[in-house]
Parts: C-alpha cells; sequence; structure tokens
C-alpha cells in the first residue's frame, strides 16, 4: 500500500480551481468538472458530490470545508517570491518566518479556510543554521 494525496472538499469548485491554478501556479492534469487534479498530484473536489458519493446523502453543511485541522503544505524555490505574489489575495495566518528547524514559511487560508503552508525546499535549507 501507498499514500498517494489528500483530497480537500472545497464548496465552490470554479472558485478553487481558479484559486489553485492562478494564484498558486499549479497546472491542472485532468478537469472532471467537480474533481480537479493539479500535475503535482494534488487534488481538489467539489465537496457536496463527494458527499454524496462517499456517505451516499446530501450533508449540505453551512460552514466552510476547512475546519484548522488540516495543513497543505507546498514548496517554493522562491518563498519571498510566492509570498509577495500570494499575501495580498489572501487571509494570511503570519508572513515568512523561520521555523526553529530554520526553515522558512508563510501560512494562510484558501477559499474554503484550510491552511496552507508555502516553505522553501528543504533540500535548499543550509545546514547547521
Amino acid at each position: 500500500m501507498r499514500f498517494v494525496n489528500p483530497i480537500p472538499f472545497v464548496r465552490d469548485i470554479n472558485r478553487s480551481r481558479e484559486f489553485y491554478s492562478k494564484r498558486l501556479g499549479l497546472k491542472i492534469m485532468e478537469d472532471f468538472g467537480n474533481f480537479i487534479l493539479f500535475e503535482t498530484g494534488f487534488a481538489i473536489h467539489e465537496g457536496r458530490s463527494l458527499e454524496k458519493t462517499i456517505w451516499r446523502q446530501n450533508i449540505h453543511p453551512l460552514e466552510s470545508y476547512g475546519q484548522r485541522n488540516l495543513l497543505l503544505y507546498f514548496e517554493h524555490e522562491d518563498v519571498d517570491a510566492a509570498f509577495a505574489k500570494i499575501a495580498p489575495h489572501v487571509d494570511l495566518i503570519h508572513p515568512v518566518e523561520k521555523q526553529e528547524w530554520g526553515q522558512r514559511v508563510f501560512r494562510f487560508y484558501d477559499p474554503d479556510g484550510h491552511a496552507i503552508e508555502i516553505g522553501e525546499p528543504q533540500d535548499a535549507m543550509p545546514k547547521g543554521d
């Protein structure tokens, strides 16, 4: 067995497609309308249709799908450039900060309230810093 990827539920698939493709720059590999797979292996699924597929019922939650219990992690070779491009358009959790393990990251919420972290590649981090 191998783990493939998480698939966050999204309320508005069109809004989320635009956010992940245009704002974060992810390239769409397959777009099935209610399910979108990006080249990185990351995927999103329209929540109402996934609820019906999995639980065989329409739940239609009033709150957002993001429940502050999951962090979606991405890497970017230039964290400062990514921050400058993304930060003005998102609900920012915090700006670029150096973590205790030495990596520089920033965090924000996607349109559904899922927390996202963008960090510098860990293989690019200075050793012993």
